[in-house]
């Protein structure tokens, strides 16, 4: 693991009263699943991930130096209405970051976040949205330490991002991203995510097509689902299987190997979803109406010889992954044969991205 002490400001920095500011930060789709974690969100395996580009949280923060009170005060809003049940969240996170950045004690700070999809469905909004407040709060350090260079606040955002939701980790850079050590890849760590640049053409604009079977809150939340794997029968296993398919999928992106990515990616979502119904409690986060989408969409690849390839999150909702030389044909079929499967037919129509954007 690389050293924690480098994200710890090591000089005197300027004194800034009040300072605002806007960001936005995509969600992502892990291809090798993140799926059991140790203490501080340490994965217990690497991951890979697709960087989305319209499933966005944007988060303003008003950082002002605080008063006479004992502590800094938080003020959460959802879209300009108070959110007091996502206060708790946000301060364990400030919290938990406070060793990395002791200036945020001086300051009072309202945020106010909004999404541009359903929060707390299985789209990975802690990840959008811990990426959105992480970059705000190193906007702030920026001020404070001009001469923080860009490459450091790019790392020490994903460094912070990680200590809210882990894979906000992966939800910084674009459009591929790898979290987690693996000897395969020297540059990689369990503490921040690393953008990865090899991969072929025809990955970098690849399209995801959100099929939205649940709108609702999740069965299971993703900490629940993470320490499910504490005592699992089959967790050494599938820590195995992931490690050995990180490796073998960064081949297959740099090859442009499109057959082997959607065989190796419907086997990593349906190891999850494995996991999940061999543990203690169980869970089927499956619906009905998934198994009908996975169905149609291998009968359809089977029939046409596209590359239309199925992943899933812990959740009912089907993510499709397909190249964007494919995307008439696809998005054709999606329209006629499976919206009909989502809920009030909705989808979310997608494509990778290139990570944070300010405002």
């Amino acid at each position: 693991m690389k050293d924690k002490a480098q994200f710890v400001p090591k000089i005197e920095g300027n004194e800034i009263s009040s300072f605002k500011t806007t960001w936005s930060a995509p969600s992502n789709i892990a291809l090798v699943k993140y799926w059991g974690k140790k203490e501080l969100q340490i994965p217990c395996n690497p991951s890979v991930s697709f960087t989305l580009d319209q499933c966005r949280t944007t988060t303003s923060v008003q950082f002002k130096s605080r008063t006479a009170h004992d502590h800094a005060s938080l003020v959460v809003q959802y879209d300009g209405k108070p959110a007091p049940s996502f206060e708790p969240k946000v301060k364990t996170f400030i919290d938990r970051i406070r060793p990395y950045s002791p200036y945020l004690e001086d300051y009072d700070l309202q945020i106010d976040t909004v999404n541009s999809f359903p929060h707390s469905s299985g789209i990975a909004s802690s990840a959008s949205a811990m990426a959105a407040l992480a970059a705000a709060i190193m906007d702030l350090e920026k001020q404070i330490y001009p001469s923080l260079t860009a490459e450091d606040q790019i790392k020490k955002c994903s460094f912070l991002a990680r200590l809210g939701s882990g894979s906000a980790a992966r939800s910084v850079e674009g459009p591929l991203v790898l979290w987690g050590e693996h000897t395969a890849t020297p540059d990689s760590s369990d503490l921040f995510g690393v953008r990865w640049t090899k991969a072929a053409d025809v990955f970098q604009t690849y399209r995801d097509t959100i099929l939205l079977v649940d709108k609702g809150q999740k069965e299971v939340s993703s900490t629940v689902g993470h320490n499910l794997m504490h005592n699992h029968p089959f967790a050494e296993n599938r820590f195995a299987q992931a490690k050995a398919h990180y490796q073998d999928l960064l081949a297959i992106l740099e090859n442009g190997d499109m057959n082997g990515f959607t065989d190796l990616v419907e086997r990593e979502a349906l190891s999850l979803h494995a996991m999940m119904l061999t543990s203690s409690p169980s869970y089927i986060l499956m619906h009905p109406n998934t198994i009908q989408i996975i169905q149609k969409v291998r009968n359809f690849r089977k029939t046409t010889g596209l590359h239309l390839t199925f992943t899933l999150d812990a959740g009912a909702n089907v993510h499709l992954l397909y190249p964007e030389h494919e995307a008439e044909q696809i998005g054709q079929f999606i329209e006629s044969d499976l919206r009909q499967y989502c809920q009030d037919n909705e989808l979310i129509s997608d494509r990778v991205g290139t990570g944070l954007k300010k405002t």
